[in-house]
C-alpha cells in the first residue's frame, strides 16, 4: 500500500503544526517552504484538513493556520480514513468472476483492518514526543 502525496503533505503539514506553540499561527508559504510543496497542491492540502476539522483557518491580515485539536487527539489511522482511497481492489461481480469464490479479498481487508489498527495507536503527537531531532528539522529560520 501507498499513501497518496496528498496524504503525505497532509500528514507532514499536521505534524509541523503541532510541533508549533499551542495557538500559535503559521502560514501556507512557511509550510509549502519548509516541504518544498508547490503552493497550489499546499492550499488544497490545507483546505481539505479544514473541511475535515483539523486545521482552524484564520482568515485576513494577521491571518494564517493551526491545529483545531489537540495533537494528541489525532491519530494516523483517521486521517488516512479521511484522505485515503482504502479499496485495495474492485472485487464487484461486475468487474471481476472470481469474486464469488475468492478468498483475496477477506485476506485484503483484515490486512487493512491491521494496518489502520496499527495507526490508530499513533497520534501526531506521539510522533512528536521526545524526538528531538525532528522538532530541531522542523524549527522555523
Amino acid at each position: 500500500m501507498q499513501l497518496t502525496n496528498f496524504t503525505d503533505y497532509a500528514l507532514r503539514t499536521l505534524i509541523f503544526l503541532a510541533s508549533l506553540p499551542k495557538d500559535e499561527l503559521t502560514n501556507i508559504t512557511e509550510v509549502t517552504n519548509l516541504f518544498g510543496v508547490s503552493r497550489n497542491h499546499m492550499v488544497k492540502v490545507i483546505n481539505r484538513l479544514g473541511q475535515l476539522g483539523y486545521v482552524h483557518t484564520v482568515r485576513g491580515k494577521n491571518g494564517g493556520i493551526r491545529l483545531q485539536q489537540p495533537p494528541s487527539t489525532i491519530t494516523v489511522g483517521a486521517i488516512i480514513r479521511d484522505l485515503e482511497p482504502l479499496d485495495l481492489v474492485d472485487c464487484s461481480v461486475e468487474h471481476c468472476h472470481i469474486t464469488p469464490a475468492c478468498r483475496l479479498k477477506e485476506k485484503l481487508a483484515k490486512a487493512k483492518a491491521a494496518f489502520l489498527a496499527e495507526l490508530d495507536g499513533c497520534t501526531i503527537d506521539s510522533l512528536l514526543t521526545d524526538n528531538s531531532e525532528l522538532l530541531i528539522l522542523l524549527t522555523r529560520s
